[in-house]
């Protein structure tokens, strides 16, 4: 890319993705694009969204292969044997860990109820809570108030928070500072999190356990630094940090969202010139690893509404000019 391109990259960027904070592309482990917008800067964290599922689902990964976690078939209600099922409840106790990071669990709403379950005083409880109800176990259904009972297993299966296991296994190997847990309490600093243009951290319930759904803050660099991790087969300065069996059954389509194909909380993307999966939060956040063309990008974004899609913007304008 020479710097025409580059400038014209970043004016349709201005133009059509105005809420873009940064931008970084690795290309065979070199760095080839690195842009911040909107008074950001490389040490600034933004909130990832969506992004924080497919961080979660590498430590469910990374617990497997420790053996704190047997198989991804083992059934949810085994790492929680003090929870009560209602009575008539029969449908939750066949619920596995697969139909959490494949998204094919049925939940007791038909819209998230994301308040209620963050203003209460134990958010894997409530996520527990909302399982079962009268869809089918195996047909997708997207939800993030369900995403926390990972965070639930994950505490349970290894004794640890998420943040000591992430820092223990993910972070510090791979030289990304550690966040600190940030508390949210209540429904306005819930929104303040989601809508603040500067926060750090990785948010917490009042148990102390982290969020698995969203919630986290990451630099972009650091979030290449997880793409480049998958893309390299989940080797990392030699280290094998994640199996790369568990990153290979991660891509392949266990669920379907319409036509777009599903994984363990990752989005594969597959045309023609955009083939790939990609880690997708709300408004705009992106991990993006092709390994056919060697290439991963992270895109940060503050948070707006029904943006444009970052998928498109990858495909039509930053493919064509790596």
């Amino acid at each position: 890319m020479n710097e025409n391109q580059f400038n014209a990259l970043e004016e349709i960027i201005k133009e059509q993705y105005a809420n873009i904070a940064g931008m970084v592309i690795l290309k065979k482990d070199n760095f080839v694009y690195e842009k911040y917008f909107n008074g950001y800067t490389q040490e600034d964290t933004i909130h990832i969204a969506s992004v924080t599922k497919s961080v979660i689902s590498a430590l469910i990964g990374i617990a497997v292969d420790r053996g704190y976690i047997k198989n991804i078939d083992q059934k949810v209600l085994e790492f929680f044997p003090k929870y009560k099922v209602k009575r008539g409840e029969r449908k939750i106790h066949e619920i596995t860990i697969r139909n959490l990071l494949t998204m094919t669990a049925p939940y007791k709403y038909k819209s998230e109820p994301y308040t209620k379950v963050y203003s209460s005083d134990d958010w894997t409880k409530a996520a527990l809570d909302l399982l079962g109800g009268k869809g089918t176990i195996g047909e997708f259904k997207y939800s993030t108030v369900g995403a926390q009972i990972l965070s639930g297993i994950l505490t349970n299966a290894t004794g640890k928070t998420v943040l000591d296991f992430a820092t223990e296994n993910l972070f510090k190997p791979m030289s990304i500072r550690p966040p600190y847990n940030q508390k949210v309490q209540d429904k306005d600093q819930y929104l303040a999190f989601l809508k603040n243009k500067y926060v750090s951290g990785w948010v917490v319930d009042p148990q102390g356990v982290n969020t698995a759904g969203w919630g986290l803050a990451m630099k972009p660099r650091d979030m290449t630094k997880f793409g480049q991790l998958y893309l390299n087969k989940g080797i990392w300065n030699g280290r094998q940090i994640l199996s790369s069996k568990w990153i290979e059954n991660s891509m392949k389509e266990n669920s379907r969202w319409v036509e777009v194909p599903y994984g363990y909380l990752w989005w594969i993307i597959e045309d023609e010139v955009c083939s790939g999966y990609a880690a997708l939060g709300d408004g705009g956040n992106v991990i993006f690893v092709s390994p056919e063309k060697k290439l991963v990008v992270a895109i940060t974004s503050t948070f707006m509404p029904r943006v444009k899609d970052r998928i498109e913007l990858i495909r039509k304008h930053i493919l064509p000019l790596i």
